[in-house]
């Protein structure tokens, strides 16, 4: 696969096989990124985890310190006062049967996060096979299945992110954009192994953590070392 010139020379600007804190690999990822547009600086860890079972599968989600810095599209699957609601709270898509069916019958997925309230699982339950694969399917487990549909948009609006493992134990999470300071990146990435950290299967055997990397949309991965993966406070004091 030809990547570009800018991917090849970003290779030869690290040392690809080294293991990296979680502090120097962040710099360098940042520095990494030249494409022309802002790109997104994304976390994958690959788990020791058997997502084919239901009791292993890490999924959830959590709000980024710093914000993802984009603009994010909610869908709002309501009914009655709920509608109102959701729109108020800035919501960029709401309805119920007609909105089923536009997504059922038109493919319509202009939208980032998809929220329901538990009144209209019913209906949405028969798209699972549409927005399940696209991680757009709403589930009480990550907020988004919720009676409180102005609290949810709010936070989706506001930096929350969801997160779960594919088939193979992934976990890929954006912690933020190119252009933010390294403080918070800092901040987001920290929010986000500790949030992995603490969603850790108990039937889950052996390590944890098999790897972690960090790269940019255009940019290729840095390796972080597993048991460092945790950026501690002494690790932000030295980085300051």
């Amino acid at each position: 696969m030809n990547r570009g010139k800018r991917y090849a020379e970003a290779l030869k600007a690290y040392d690809r096989d080294r293991l990296y804190s979680p502090t120097e690999a962040i710099e360098l990822t940042k520095t990494l990124a030249k494409a022309r547009f802002d790109e997104t600086i994304e976390l994958a860890v690959r788990l020791g985890v058997d997502p084919r079972r239901a009791d292993q599968i890490v999924r959830g989600s959590l709000s980024l310190p710093a914000g993802t810095g984009r603009s994010v599209r909610v869908a709002v699957f309501a009914a009655g006062e709920n509608v109102s609601v959701a729109r108020n709270a800035g919501a960029d898509v709401v309805g119920s049967d007609d909105l089923v069916t536009r997504i059922e019958k038109e493919g319509f997925l202009a939208f980032d996060v998809a929220i329901a309230t538990p009144d209209l699982m019913a209906q949405v339950g028969r798209l699972g096979r549409i927005l399940g694969p696209r991680g757009l399917m709403p589930n009480p487990k990550t907020g988004t299945v919720t009676t409180d549909v102005a609290k949810a948009i709010g936070e989706f609006k506001a930096g929350r992110v969801e997160y779960r493992t594919d088939r193979v134990g992934n976990v890929h999470v954006g912690i933020g954009k190119a252009s933010f300071e390294l403080s918070q990146l800092f901040d987001n990435y920290r929010a986000v192994v500790e949030e992995i950290m603490r969603a850790k299967p108990s039937g889950a055997k052996g390590r944890y953590l098999r790897s972690v990397t960090l790269s940019s949309t255009m940019g290729p991965g840095v390796k972080i070392d597993t048991t460092k993966a945790r950026i501690t406070d002494e690790a932000l004091a030295a980085s300051a």
